[in-house]
């Protein structure tokens, strides 16, 4: 019996068409290249650290998270989810990553990764903004809030009191010096800010904090001097002679005292000119 290999023509080539473009469609639609198909986890795991070490960490969150669901309630699934909070912060997800280190740091109070995501939790929260560049931007800075510094802080203050000879405590503390200084100098500004428009109560009052709060940062030298001025405006002068007395023993050469009077803040402190 021969076969017809004569070409289909009319309708019934016209249905044959169709029925290949709906089976074209189905196979492109197809979860045919579903992330860590076919592959064991650890296989997936590699993958996941190697786009992660060329950059890309989109690529590689996708792999992760697959992971961090097949190996539930493995040291592997855990591991995962770090790389996952890291690579989160990578690509701008910041609260993505804060949320899954929170829920790593209660599920897994025991893990001995712990000071890892307590270091981590601090260096996104160190990273978000600090409002030093606000300052020199002449941004408003009653508006802007510290709430990230002081959560950076009290991450890397766990680390470093809970796991005091952590691989990750020297740097934790020299960032914590960093986010006092920059805390003081966010309430010397704020001061500065107040005083300038003529709220001198509160810009006492924010000075008088930074002193209190923040003593031993450099910052302490104009917010006693804020201090000062703010009283004098307010008509108080034992509490301005007592801020004077105190800048004056703490600072005998402050840049801030002039043949025993007081330098003027009518300019911006960034101003040199």
């Amino acid at each position: 019996m021969m076969l017809n290999l004569q070409p289909v023509g009319g309708p019934a080539r016209a249905a044959l068409l169709a029925a290949c473009v709906l089976a074209l469609s189905a196979c492109g639609t197809s979860p045919k290249d579903e992330v860590g198909e076919g592959v064991s986890n650890e296989k997936l795991y590699a993958d996941a650290k190697e786009e992660a070490a060329d950059g890309n960490y989109e690529s590689s969150s996708k792999k992760l998270e697959k992971l961090e669901g097949r190996a539930a309630g493995t040291l592997l699934s855990q591991q995962a989810q770090l790389d996952l909070a890291y690579a989160y912060y990578k690509t701008g997800e910041k609260a993505q990553a804060l949320a899954k280190l929170e829920r790593f740091i209660r599920l897994h109070p025991t893990s001995p990764a712990i000071d890892y995501a307590l270091y981590l939790q601090g260096v996104i929260n160190f990273n978000d903004d600090l409002g030093l560049f606000g300052a020199l931007s002449r941004q408003d800075l009653s508006e802007r809030d510290q709430q990230a510094s002081r959560d950076s802080y009290e991450s890397f203050r766990q680390l470093t009191e809970r796991f005091p000879n952590s691989a990750y405590a020297p740097d934790a503390r020299l960032r914590m010096n960093y986010i006092v200084n920059s805390l003081a100098n966010y309430e010397v500004h704020v001061a500065r800010y107040y005083y300038r428009r003529g709220g001198y109560l509160a810009a006492a009052n924010r000075a008088q904090y930074a002193v209190q709060e923040y003593r031993g940062t450099p910052a302490v030298e104009e917010a006693l001097y804020l201090m000062v001025l703010s009283y004098d405006r307010l008509g108080l002068p034992v509490l301005r002679d007592d801020a004077k007395r105190v800048l004056v023993a703490s600072y005998p050469s402050s840049r801030y005292l002039a043949d025993g009077g007081l330098r003027s803040i009518d300019k911006p402190w960034w101003q040199l000119w």
